[in-house]
């Protein structure tokens, strides 16, 4: 319980971080590639010491480039999608992504499929849309703003996000334990530093961006528990085989659930009566798949 809960903070502290870059108008890329190789370095120290040349010889390399490409191109789009189209769409279109790992968990790990489990996922989509549903006291919240292919950056956000998740659990499933999981997601994450790294260099040198040195402590104060966040999600998941989808849901409505209460709290975001109603059944939904064998 309490690597979930944890796993429910680092993550939420991900998401909280992007509107204070926002705020800050520090480019968000720059943050984000200095984060991941600040994963490299936190889990490298976490582990005394991990050779990403060995790294080629796993049967799990290739997911680990995969899964770091999704790293940094996800990361980019939750910043592009907040910033052009609207907080409240990023995170419904993030979130509503428990859906996927969901029907993958049923179809590849042959879970069973309860009346109450379906129940619970139904109430956790329904939670997640009225708590991130703009209202007009919340400005740049609409998707009125949004036209043409940029209403395609909420799907892909969505697709994205699924796969992720889903490709967590059949990579800790098919080939982690607990010698070589710290391995695969330090190698990850020196995928997404690279492939990232690449592209704000090409951004640097053809004048679209000015380097911005508060970049280098946002991506630090970001990397630390975007590492962690991602030991405890893989640990959560160990201590739940053949539970997976139950586990996704709670986990991704407790992100909805802690953001919007820290999003109220901490920057005095207003919130409509469909917020609170859509909390509400946040907990309610919790409660139903917590209680899910």
């Amino acid at each position: 319980m309490i690597l979930l809960i944890l796993t429910i903070i680092l993550t939420s502290y991900l998401t909280i971080s992007f509107k204070v870059l926002g705020r800050l108008n520090i480019p968000a890329l720059q943050a984000i590639v200095i984060n991941y190789f600040t994963c490299v370095i936190t889990g490298s120290l976490m582990n005394r010491s991990i050779s990403l040349v060995d790294s080629v010889k796993q049967p799990w390399f290739l997911w680990a480039i995969g899964m770091g490409l999704i790293f940094v191109l996800l990361f980019n789009i939750i910043a592009f999608t907040a910033q052009r189209i609207g907080v409240a769409v990023a995170s419904v279109a993030n979130k509503l992504s428990l859906v996927i790992p969901f029907l993958f968990s049923i179809y590849l790990y042959d879970e069973k499929l309860s009346a109450l489990k379906i129940a619970g996922i139904v109430l956790a989509l329904v939670a997640v849309v009225f708590t991130c549903w703009p209202h007009k006291d919340i400005k740049g919240s609409s998707i009125k703003s949004a036209h043409g292919l940029l209403l395609l950056v909420p799907l892909i956000l969505f697709l994205g996000s699924g796969m992720l998740d889903t490709l967590v659990k059949y990579v800790e499933q098919r080939f982690l334990n607990h010698l070589n999981n710290d391995h695969y997601f330090i190698t990850a994450f020196a995928m997404a530093g690279t492939s990232g790294g690449l592209i704000m260099i090409l951004q640097l040198v053809t004048g679209r961006e000015k380097f911005d040195k508060r970049a280098i402590p946002a991506g630090i104060l970001i990397g630390v528990p975007n590492y962690f966040s991602l030991w405890t999600l893989v640990k959560v998941l160990s201590a739940n085989q053949g539970n997976s989808s139950a586990i996704f849901p709670i986990i991704n409505i407790g992100i909805v659930l802690f953001s919007t209460m820290v999003a109220y709290f901490l920057f005095r975001e207003k919130l409509s009566k469909l917020n609170w109603m859509g909390i509400a059944l946040a907990i309610a939904s919790i409660l139903m798949l917590s209680g899910i064998n």
